[in-house]
């Protein structure tokens, strides 16, 4: 497949301008006090904030690092700066596309196989488990907190359904997706299943559908083996599961210290609570590009549900979703361009395998 050069089109430029005024908007929408915000992130501490930016530069870091460890137990080459720069790729994609929960999974998946050819279900293998063990920890931590915060005050009956209904469907999803993993005549159902639809929307003129059938069914096998190995050998799950671990407390260090900068002691245990929430609530595909709106009101609810003033926890939020949000676009646009530039300027085949 010839590589496609990257443009950066009126589409591309308005994307930002629509997130923008979808985030004006639910400002406006919910009362807040403008000046009081402007105001009180003026008196910021830069030095903190500049360190909340680092730690979050980091958490996408250790992100990348874990799912490299995953490639390599699987055998896909790949070096830490590539695994990075696809990392950021994928992130740009799951700000942009309304699709958070699967679009920069897929972005990845698709990367590597562009280079490396008939890696596909080594990949995909490495992208469930990675997402598996982010799941177990969004439960652990919601339980850590939990526990925390019910030794610390009592729990708005409100918050703690919110909680319990979260780690259920996180328990209930990680059930399920284990045993897709694990039925491979499900997952060739499911091929046999759309290429049937395929061939009847197309009415058997589309003359590519049986050789995208008979990679897809390779790919399935491979996947299906790669997942069998990966949770037979449970040791090679320490090394991703430590940088992961690592990953979601840089995650959670971002709100702290945002709202440390601003000389407000937050308890870890809100942070513990509240970002497992948002992580969950993000990834629900919820149409919207630059995912404005959902999250905001997700954690300005919530830290004003326990006791968080308002004028602060909204000046919080909007401090923080300019590093979890805003920041992580730049960097992930640069990162999608020099991917595609050097796909496009690079000889075809100087890209079929990332050496280390």
């Amino acid at each position: 497949m010839e590589p496609s050069r990257a443009k950066l089109t009126w589409k591309t430029m308005m994307l930002p301008l629509v997130g923008l005024t979808a985030f004006f908007l639910y400002i406006l929408l919910f009362n807040v006090d403008i000046p009081q915000i402007v105001a009180t992130a003026q008196h910021a501490n830069p030095l903190i904030y500049s360190a909340a930016i680092t730690i979050s530069i980091a958490e996408v870091f250790f992100y990348a690092i874990s799912w490299r460890a995953l490639l390599s137990y699987l055998c896909v080459k790949i070096s830490v700066v590539r695994a990075n720069i696809f990392v950021w790729y994928g992130i740009f994609m799951d700000i942009v596309i309304p699709a958070e929960s699967i679009s920069g999974e897929l972005c990845r998946i698709y990367l590597i196989n562009r280079e490396q050819r008939g890696t596909g279900g080594k990949v995909t293998a490495s992208v469930v488990t990675q997402r598996l063990l982010g799941m177990g920890m969004n439960v652990t931590f919601l339980i850590v907190g939990v526990s925390s915060l019910s030794l610390e005050t009592a729990i708005n009956p409100l918050i703690f359904n919110l909680i319990l209904f979260f780690a259920l469907a996180i328990a209930t999803a990680v059930a399920l997706v284990l045993v897709v993993s694990a039925k491979e005549t499900w997952s060739r159902k499911l091929i046999n299943s759309l290429v049937r639809v395929g061939e009847f929307v197309t009415r058997g003129k589309w003359k590519r559908l049986s050789h995208i059938k008979e990679v897809a069914l390779r790919e399935t096998v491979v996947f299906h083996n790669s997942m069998k190995y990966v949770i037979g050998k449970p040791r090679s799950l320490i090394l991703p599961t430590i940088f992961l671990l690592l990953n979601w407390l840089c995650s959670m260090a971002v709100p702290y210290l945002v709202f440390l900068s601003l000389d407000y002691q937050i308890p870890w245990s809100l942070i513990f609570i509240v970002s497992s929430i948002v992580v969950a609530v993000k990834s629900v595909p919820i149409g919207v590009p630059f995912e404005v709106g959902l999250p905001e009101i997700t954690m300005t609810t919530l830290f004003a549900s326990m006791g968080v003033p308002a004028g602060i926890g909204a000046t919080a939020t909007i401090l923080s979703r300019i590093i979890t949000l805003w920041l992580r676009f730049g960097i992930g646009f640069a990162a999608e361009q020099w991917v595609e530039l050097r796909t496009y300027i690079l000889p075809a085949k100087d890209n079929l395998i990332d050496k280390t």
